[in-house]
C-alpha cells in the first residue's frame, strides 16, 4: 500500500492501516519524521504524480490513498487509473470542487444547495466598486487552492478591500486569487460533514468540528485547522439528514449529470443556523485535521472502506465507530500560518505517546541528520489527539499530553471543543 502525503492526516491513515488485519508492506510518500516509524518513506513529492505512478507500478502497490488536495486536483487519480492502479480519492474532473470554489459556487446553484449570496470578479476595480457599495461583514475568498488560507472573513468593507488587494493585486496566493468569489457572511456555528461517494451511494462519516482560526476565539486569520473533535453536537439528526437529502445526494446527483464520477471522500464545511445547515465550501478528501479524531474512533477496516469506494459497493458496507469521542490539538510552529520557524527540537513525545488512548499524530517534522532527533519543519507540526468518554474528556485528555511536549515557538488554541463542551458534550 501507499499513502500520498506528509501532513498530520496521513500519518493518521498510516496508524490506521497499519492495524488493519490486512496491513502488508506500506509505504508513504513523502511522509514525515512520525510516519517513518509505520511505513518506509519514498522520497517522492507528492506533486509528483508521474514518478509516483512509475514508484506504484514498480513496487506493485495494490492501494493507493491520496491525501492532500493539490496532486488531486492535478489529476493524479486520473493517472493511475489510465495505468490499472487501484487508488482512493476523486478524478481530476470531480477534484475542481475543491480546486475552484466558483465551480462549486456554480454547480450548488444548479443542484439547489443552500448556500452564501456570492458574486464572482476577475477585475479588481469591480470587485472594490461592488464592496464599497456593501454594508455589514463580507467574505472574500481566492476561486483557487490557498492551503485554506484563502478566505478573508471580514466585519466590513475596509477588511474586504485589503483581501482584495492581498489576492488580486498583490498575488500573496499567485493565480489561486487572481479570480475571487465575494459573498455574504452567514451566521450560525461552523461544523465539518465528511461522506464517503463512490459514484452513487453516499455514506456518512461521524460528525466533526474544525477550527480554523489562529487564536482562541475564533480569532486571527484562517489556518488550515488548529484542532478538531468528533462527534459535533451541532449536527444533530435531524440535521444530519437534511444535510444528505439537501446537499451531498443533490451534488452527487448533479455532477453525475455532467458525466463526473465522484469517488471517494467528500467534505463540506456547513454553516448551522437555527437548525439549518448551508454550505461553505468543499473539499475533496479528508479533512486535516478532522482526519486524526475520525480514524481513532473509526472501527472498521480502512482497506475495506477504500476498496468498498473503488468497486462502487459502498451500499453494503456498515461503518462502525468507537462510541467516545476524540479531540485532536495542533500544535504549530512561530510564525504561523505565515512564514514559520523550522529547526527546533520537539521534547516529551515519548512521555505523550505512552499515555493510554493518547496518539501523536506528526505534520510538520523531520529527523535531524545525524542524531536523528525530531525536529519541528515549519507549519503544523503535531496534532495531539485522544479518546475520551466525553468531548470534554477527550479535549482534557489531549491538554493533557499536550503539557508534555516542548518545542521553541510552539503555539496552540487553548479553547478546542469550547462549543461542544458548552453544550453538554
Amino acid at each position: 500500500m501507499l499513502v500520498v502525503g506528509g501532513g498530520g492526516r496521513e500519518h493518521a491513515l498510516v496508524w490506521k492501516l497499519r492495524r488493519s488485519r490486512r496491513a502488508g508492506k506500506l509505504y508513504c510518500a513523502p511522509g514525515n519524521g512520525g510516519i517513518a516509524e509505520l511505513a518506509e518513506l519514498a522520497p517522492i513529492a507528492a506533486t509528483d504524480c508521474r514518478a509516483l505512478v512509475e514508484f506504484a507500478e514498480v513496487r506493485r502497490i495494490g492501494l493507493t490513498i491520496v491525501g492532500p488536495e493539490l496532486p488531486l486536483t492535478s489529476g493524479i487519480v486520473d493517472e493511475f487509473e489510465a495505468r490499472g492502479l487501484r487508488v482512493f480519492g476523486p478524478c481530476r474532473a470531480a477534484a475542481e470542487l475543491e480546486a475552484s470554489k466558483v465551480f462549486a459556487k456554480h454547480l450548488m446553484r444548479e443542484a439547489g444547495v443552500a448556500q452564501a449570496a456570492f458574486e464572482v470578479f476577475t477585475d479588481p476595480a469591480r470587485a472594490r466598486s461592488y464592496v464599497a457599495e456593501r454594508n455589514g461583514p463580507i467574505v472574500v475568498k481566492a476561486d483557487g487552492l490557498a492551503a485554506g488560507k484563502g478566505v478573508f472573513v471580514c466585519d466590513g468593507p475596509d477588511g474586504a478591500l485589503r483581501a482584495i488587494d492581498e489576492l488580486m493585486v498583490e498575488t500573496r496566493f499567485g493565480d489561486a486569487g487572481r479570480r475571487v468569489v465575494i459573498e455574504e457572511r452567514l451566521g450560525g456555528e461552523e461544523a465539518s460533514f465528511l461522506a464517503l461517494v463512490d459514484g452513487t451511494t453516499v455514506v456518512p462519516l461521524a460528525t466533526s468540528q474544525d477550527h480554523k482560526r489562529i487564536g482562541d476565539g475564533d480569532t486571527g486569520p484562517n489556518t488550515g485547522g488548529m484542532g478538531a473533535y468528533s462527534p459535533a453536537p451541532v449536527v444533530t439528526p435531524e440535521v444530519e439528514r437534511r444535510v444528505m437529502a439537501e446537499v451531498f445526494r443533490p451534488l452527487v446527483a448533479a455532477l453525475r449529470a455532467h458525466g463526473i464520477k465522484y469517488k471517494g471522500v467528500l467534505y463540506a464545511g456547513l454553516m448551522i443556523e437555527h437548525g439549518s445547515p448551508r454550505v461553505l465550501e468543499f473539499n475533496v478528501r479528508f479533512g486535516d485535521p478532522e482526519c486524526q479524531p475520525l480514524m481513532l474512533r473509526l472501527t472498521t477496516d480502512l482497506i475495506d472502506v477504500c476498496e468498498a469506494v473503488i468497486e462502487e459497493r459502498l451500499a453494503e458496507l456498515s461503518l462502525g465507530w468507537d462510541p467516545r469521542a476524540a479531540a485532536c490539538v495542533v500544535l504549530a510552529a512561530r510564525g504561523y500560518p505565515d512564514a514559520s520557524e523550522r529547526g527546533a527540537r520537539i521534547d516529551g513525545l515519548e512521555l505523550a505517546s505512552e499515555l493510554e488512548d493518547i496518539v501523536v499524530f506528526h505534520a510538520g517534522t523531520r529527523r535531524a541528520p545525524g542524531s536523528g532527533a525530531i525536529e519541528a519543519d515549519g507549519g503544523r507540526v503535531l496534532g495531539v489527539t485522544a479518546l475520551g468518554k466525553t468531548i470534554a474528556d477527550a479535549v482534557a485528555r489531549a491538554y493533557g499530553a499536550t503539557r508534555l511536549i516542548h518545542f521553541a515557538g510552539m503555539q496552540f488554541r487553548r479553547d478546542i471543543g469550547r462549543r461542544a463542551i458548552e453544550r453538554g458534550g
